[in-house]
């Protein structure tokens, strides 16, 4: 009866050793990964969590800014176009933009220097 308990025993010790064991190499495995795939990442040049909702929030507010401002400018134009009509003028034009001329810079062909025979 000794036998049995003690190789029981015995058994349970290597099978508590053999999971400590693995459980080691689960979370050597997991830290290889993890550096790899941060590695991976880091080389790859991406954006932190943080500054991108950091430059949403920017934006965000931008575009708030623009749709006040463009309401603001609707409104102005109503009010000049009712000005306008009650005193009997004439709209103003619209300003021209100003035009910026563009500039292109023309290969030049290249010379041959044999003449092609006939």
């Amino acid at each position: 009866m000794q036998t049995k308990g003690k190789f029981f025993d015995d058994v349970a010790k290597v099978a508590g050793g053999a999971m400590g064991t693995l459980g080691g190499m689960k979370q050597e495995a997991e830290s290889a990964v993890r550096q790899r795939v941060e590695r991976l990442l880091s080389d790859m040049d991406l954006v932190p969590r943080d500054e991108f909702d950091a430059m949403a929030a920017v934006a965000r507010r931008a575009r708030e800014e623009q749709e006040k401002l463009t309401v603001a400018v609707k409104e102005l134009e109503a009010r000049l176009a009712k000005l306008e009509k009650a005193s009997g003028t004439k709209p103003a034009a619209p300003a021209k933009k100003a035009r910026v001329k563009k500039t292109t810079v023309k290969a030049k062909a290249a010379k041959p220097t044999a003449k092609p025979t006939s």
